[in-house]
């Protein structure tokens, strides 16, 4: 929800900035207001302001650490200190749980190296540049109309992106529409390849229809970072954020070169796209589950069927509706008898089976 709330936030200052463009009037000055707000970040460093996730301090060990935290969230929401109202039952649960000899324990990124199933699905929602570097493909098709048009209809398509995820993703799953977003945005890559000469309507729907999907495939893969990789390890999630940054970078060196290998970028972004409509479906599913926390729980997570949801085995019945079926076949039944009486009344066997032996009267 976090993650969706900053996509809505980033697509609002893209709305607002031909404004303040008109408002400053210069560039060094736009370039100034555009840049002075980041100085809030610096607020990161304060933990009175942003403290520690308690959450990641739980999983890495950090107890004295998450007591704090705790008692802090406590007073900012008003809740009362008193041992047994709240935090009685919840700090004494975590001295149960963990010990005093509990030590920190710190995680970088290099652990990725000891996992498989962690790295693969790194590797795999890396391709989240793909998203942000094919948008160039789709908006240069729109250069023969105004630049005002071609810049409020790719922030238009970003804040549809985001309601499009929003209202589908917790209905069809995480994975689904990953996969569906990455299938139309190769299609229609693909498509405008072949279209490449010519100046139709259809071009221009293409055009509009990839932006809107190669958007909501860039958000969509941050957002399943998010919920995929253990809290332990933080950087996943910047790595992939570093991948999307990379396509951005391809995009803005096309627009350097004067568009000239305009092509071969559309030909290796679109043959990305269809590589990674085959690799998302090696994906978990994260809707309805538990956040992993540890390496260990990471490395459980498994790849789900994509069509066919087998329902009964996550949610099976108090008493059983059906009488279980009967595996008794007449048939087959009388063979062995058969086939057993066959072999038992053989002459060859070791031994023989016969009645009770009756003595003669004379």
């Amino acid at each position: 929800m976090v993650t969706m709330i900053g996509g809505f936030f980033a697509v609002s200052a893209e709305l607002l900035l031909p404004g303040l463009a008109i408002l400053c009037r210069n560039w060094p000055v736009l370039q100034a207001v555009a840049t002075l707000p980041l100085i809030l970040l610096l607020s990161y460093w304060c933990a009175s302001v942003f403290p520690e996730s308690p959450r990641w301090l739980l999983a890495t060990d950090h107890i004295p650490q998450a007591k704090r935290s705790l008692q802090e969230f406590t007073k900012r929401n008003g809740v009362c200190l008193q041992d047994e109202m709240y935090p009685g039952e919840t700090l004494m649960s975590i001295d149960s749980a963990y010990g005093e000899d509990h030590q920190p324990k710190y995680y970088s990124v290099l652990e990725l190296r000891q996992t498989r199933v962690i790295w693969k699905n790194c590797l795999i929602l890396s391709f989240t540049f793909i998203g942000t570097g094919i948008q160039y493909c789709f908006t240069r098709n729109l250069n023969v109309y105004s630049f005002y048009l071609k810049y409020f209809l790719r922030v238009i398509t970003g804040a549809l992106a985001c309601v499009f995820i929003c209202l589908c993703v917790n209905h069809f799953g995480r994975r689904g529409i990953l996969l569906l977003s990455a299938i139309v945005t190769g299609l229609s890559s693909l498509l405008l390849l072949a279209l490449t000469e010519l100046q139709s309507g259809l071009v221009l729907v293409l055009s509009v229809v990839g932006l809107l999907f190669s958007q909501a495939l860039a958000m969509l893969s941050a957002f399943f970072a998010c919920e995929v990789m253990p809290t332990v390890v933080g950087g996943c999630f910047g790595l992939v954020m570093a991948a999307g940054c990379v396509g951005m970078a391809a995009s803005s060196m096309m627009e350097l070169q004067d568009k000239r290998g305009f092509f071969l970028h559309h030909v290796i972004f679109a043959s990305f796209a269809i590589l990674s409509v085959l690799c998302i479906m090696l994906l978990p599913e994260s809707k309805r589950k538990s956040l992993p926390d540890s390496l260990k729980e990471g490395e459980s997570q498994r790849r789900p069927p994509l069509f066919l949801s087998q329902q009964k085995k996550d949610c099976l019945p108090l008493l059983c509706t059906r009488p279980p079926v009967s595996e008794y076949n007449p048939d087959n039944y009388s063979r062995l008898v058969s086939a057993t009486r066959k072999m038992l009344t053989k002459d060859n066997l070791p031994y023989r089976i016969t009645g009770p032996s009756v003595l003669p009267l004379l």
